[in-house]
């Protein structure tokens, strides 16, 4: 129990000693991260991983924690370049590329493909009931011939003939809308 009570004891004056590094530091942190990054926002966040960074060294014994705590805040301005350099490139990868990889939006696009999921639809509706459930059930839900077939009481052959059955219907039907 003495035991517990010293490490509490130890963890406050460590919390205490963070809040106070936090006042003593926070100041000149945010200085120096909106000066280099201009975004005030992100300076915030970076301030308080230095911080962090602080309440992971636990008791450790640096020699000169100006330095330090400077060291570290050009190191994580450092990262955040380099990530957004790698952003970036991405990005104008992505947008310079004309291989046809972007699907855009095309309001033509999007009024013939609910046009057509309509005629599916209606063609399905002709299928008898159970035929139409095993399509679903293979195509969509993909579900195992075996389970279907065991669902409906029937053989594994029985269900592709009702699949063969369906396909060519909705070939035939599809190719004469």
């Amino acid at each position: 129990m003495a035991a517990a009570l010293a490490g509490a004891g130890m963890a406050e004056r460590a919390q205490e000693g963070i809040v106070m590094l936090g006042r003593r530091y926070r100041p000149a942190l945010m200085a120096f991260f909106v000066r280099r990054i201009q975004n005030p926002a992100e300076a915030e966040d970076l301030t308080q991983e230095v911080l962090v960074r602080l309440m992971e060294l636990s008791g450790e014994e640096v020699a000169n924690p100006d330095a330090y705590i400077f060291r570290i805040a050009a190191n994580l301005v450092r990262d955040r370049h380099r990530r957004l350099q790698v952003r970036d490139a991405w990005r104008a990868d992505v947008t310079h590329r004309d291989d046809g990889a972007a699907d855009y939006i095309d309001p033509l696009r999007l009024l013939e493909g609910r046009e057509a999921i309509g005629r599916v639809s209606n063609v399905l509706a002709e299928l008898s009931q159970r035929t139409r459930e095993i399509l679903l059930l293979f195509r969509i839900e993909r579900m195992r011939k075996r389970d279907i077939a065991d669902s409906y009481g029937i053989s594994v052959s029985a269900v592709d003939k009702h699949l063969i059955k369906a396909t060519a219907f909705l070939t035939k039907r599809l190719e004469e809308s």
